[in-house]
């Protein structure tokens, strides 16, 4: 009895947390760009501190300070050039901030690998802050003027269906393979996931994308099919890979800021892959 009642309760926390959380981020994104930048910026400063306190964890010694702050930096120039506030070559103030890094390390004696941790320094911006920051090449959209000008308009709807179709493609890989999971997709790093529950996501999210392709008309049809396909293989990947880093330090949550989920890595791990390559194939093609 008490295995099922505690099952329960992680449920209910698992769909309270998601109600909520969902709610917030899809109002702020839809009331203006300006929310949707305090909210991504937000998650991506938590994400990006999770992982270094998984680094210091595994005995690492990353420059916690210096890659929030770049990584903060990488997120805000990209909106703010996006938002045509600053012109593009301000984004190579970023390169003489992480040079800052070389510099701290060669004072820091005691340290037995000073690379080491200056590659999960720069490793925790480019997994975490440079997928973000990508998000808002795919939020600012190309659009025309009233006076026949080319400018970059804000398309909300864009990320609200990126969001939308994965959690249906995390929701039905959950209860699919609650439900029917037999055969694992790759026992070794995550030995709950399944076959059956990533054909059960996978049927959800292009369940979500055609429904969505018919109130978002920001991407035609094709488009959006491609991105549902993008987001079930890279929020797959993006999983995996999370998985990965939590069973090298042996940990089964990034975090505990969201009850039933974990941590702000445990929930959003599949934007990091599936992210850059929803923003090349939307600019490529």
């Amino acid at each position: 009895m008490a295995p099922i009642l505690s099952k329960y309760n992680n449920l209910t926390q698992r769909l309270i947390t998601a109600i909520i959380g969902a709610f917030v981020i899809i109002a702020g994104t839809a009331w203006s760009p300006w929310a949707y930048f305090a909210i991504f910026l937000f998650i991506c400063v938590c994400s990006i501190q999770e992982f270094y306190k998984l680094s210091i964890l595994e005995g690492l010694l990353p420059l916690k300070t210096l890659g929030t702050i770049g990584a903060i930096t990488i997120f805000s120039l990209s909106f703010f050039i996006e938002q045509q506030l600053i012109p593009f070559r301000f984004y190579f103030l970023v390169f003489p901030l992480f040079s800052l890094v070389y510099m701290i390390k060669l004072y820091k004696k005691a340290e037995q690998k000073p690379f080491t941790n200056i590659a999960y320094t720069f490793l925790g911006v480019f997994y975490i802050a440079v997928p973000f920051a990508l998000l808002n090449h795919a939020v600012f959209r190309d659009d025309v003027s009233a006076d026949g000008l080319l400018i970059k308009g804000y398309k909300p709807e864009v990320i609200i269906g990126i969001l939308l179709i994965l959690w249906a493609s995390d929701t039905g890989a959950y209860f699919a393979g609650t439900l029917f999971g037999k055969r694992k997709l790759f026992e070794r790093i995550s030995p709950k996931k399944s076959w059956e529950g990533f054909w059960g996501g996978a049927a959800l999210a292009m369940g979500m994308t055609y429904g969505i392709s018919h109130f978002f008309h920001t991407l035609p049809l094709f488009d959006w099919l491609i991105v549902g396909v993008l987001i079930i293989v890279g929020g797959t990947f993006g999983d995996l890979v999370e998985s990965l880093l939590k069973r090298s330090i042996e940990i089964k949550d990034s975090g505990k800021s969201l009850p039933g989920h974990g941590g702000f890595l445990d929930r959003f791990d599949g934007l990091f892959i599936s992210a850059p390559l929803i923003v090349a194939y939307l600019e490529v093609f």
